[in-house]
């Protein structure tokens, strides 16, 4: 099933170093690595991402008393490592996971942010949120019960974000005596409903096989532990190789050291003093006279790092604007086609609602033409749709007020993406992933 292959680049966090090494010497491939976990109800999520920080010595030790306390005064005989993440009261009452619950941790190999995205259907758009900035997906499936309608959910929406990796987590295989043929059974499964290989490790979270340290239970597999894996995986760095893009987030002057600077984070490709850039919307071009950081020059960087170009001829450069390579720079385009995740309940998305756009550091007027389809997640059927409702996905229309510059969603991640806002009480509506643009007709 090819649309849901993951592809396309990575999003790592700003603090990535964009050269060979940083100062811990950490290089691309080692530093920051953002993973989602997702899957079924139950299938063990919290529990995974709780043994990961325990058994990782993650924890502080009043952190790992408290859990014991609280442990105990729910009569459990083992400690409940989903508590670590289930900070909701009524997560913790229900036993599930509602919200996204984010978790930093790092080992002497990498440094890692946690989402531990909710499995239930209608927290869809949570899925979405957790998954969309995500380099790595974990899709936890329950060894006894195989592939469920919400894995295959959290499988496909893993594909649609272009997440570049997804390990396949056969859980709680202390269940099923850690048989190998169980665990080989459902990993062809997931191989065949995807379309494609990918890395599949059974664990048993409850017990910590398999989790940070490779377990005795289970001869059978050669594989690296979940943790080893994190630490080793490389994610692949298209978004470096791509042209080069810099949305405008703000003018940096400094009238007494004749400074004026352009500060942003670079979302495609790389860029170096001497390099000509086009500026976007005035179409002037320029070249690039340094390229600072808050530590200094650099002769050149890449994404995703966050830097301020000084550029040689003066232009009327703005937040919001777009300073790109002078080749294969984007059209402007006021008429988008892209797959909307509807996350309100307060309206339906249908043709004819007025939103705000946020286009990386822009924001413009919006209007839906219309809804030309609903997404069935769990087959990626197309059903015809009149509106999309609290946590549909489908393809839409939209028409903007001022044309922006963009990439599509496949290509890159950031310039590709967007997010819907409620003009009247500025809550984030929709999530946006672009499709195609078409030129801009108003000027």
């Amino acid at each position: 099933m090819s649309p849901s292959s993951p592809a396309g680049p990575a999003v790592p966090a700003d603090a990535l170093p964009g050269t060979a090494a940083d100062a811990d010497g950490f290089t691309p491939a080692d530093g920051l690595l953002r993973f989602a976990t997702a899957g079924a109800v139950d299938d063990g999520k919290s529990t995974l991402i709780g043994r990961l920080l325990h058994d990782s010595k993650s924890l502080l030790a009043d952190q790992v008393e408290a859990l014991e306390q609280a442990s105990a005064e729910r009569g459990d005989d083992v400690l409940d490592l989903a508590m670590l993440t289930d900070g909701l009261r009524a997560e913790r009452e229900q036993g599930i996971t509602i919200d996204v619950a984010h978790r930093y941790f790092e080992t002497a190999r990498r440094a890692f942010i946690i989402a531990d995205t909710p499995g239930h259907a209608q927290y869809t758009r949570n899925m979405v949120t957790g998954a969309s900035t995500a380099d790595l997906a974990i899709v936890l499936v329950d060894a006894r019960h195989g592939l469920t309608e919400q894995s295959r959910r959290h499988a496909v929406l893993a594909g649609l974000l272009r997440v570049p990796e997804v390990v396949l987590a056969v859980n709680k295989m202390d269940l099923v005596d850690y048989d190998e043929q169980v665990f080989r059974d459902v990993a062809a499964v997931f191989a065949e409903f995807v379309g494609h290989g990918c890395t599949a490790i059974p664990l048993s979270a409850l017990h910590g096989d398999n989790v940070v340290e490779r377990s005795a239970a289970m001869p059978w597999y050669d594989g690296p532990a979940l943790l080893e894996h994190l630490e080793q995986v490389r994610i692949a760095d298209d978004n470096s190789t791509m042209d080069f893009r810099m949305p405008v987030q703000c003018v940096i002057r400094a009238p007494e050291r004749d400074y004026r600077g352009y500060a942003g984070q670079i979302s495609g490709g790389s860029v170096a003093a001497g390099d000509e850039v086009l500026h976007l919307p005035s179409g002037m071009r320029s070249r690039v006279s340094s390229v600072d950081t808050a530590d200094g020059a650099l002769v050149s960087a890449q994404a995703p790092l966050s830097i301020s170009l000084r550029l040689a001829d003066d232009i009327d450069v703005g937040r919001g604007d777009l300073l790109c390579a002078a080749a294969n720079a984007p059209e402007p385009a006021d008429e988008l086609s892209a797959t909307v995740c509807w996350m309100t309940a307060a309206a339906p998305l249908r043709p004819g609602t007025r939103l705000l756009f946020k286009h990386t550091t822009r924001t413009v007027k919006a209007v839906v033409t219309e809804v030309r389809h609903r997404l069935d997640v769990t087959t990626l059927s197309r059903e015809p749709a009149a509106e999309l409702g609290l946590n549909d996905i489908g393809e839409v229309g939209l028409r903007l007020a001022q044309p922006i510059f963009c990439d599509p969603y496949e290509r890159n991640r950031l310039t590709g993406g967007g997010v819907l806002i409620d003009e009247t009480t500025h809550a984030t509506a929709g999530a946006v992933l672009i499709t195609e643009a078409n030129p801009g007709t108003r000027s």
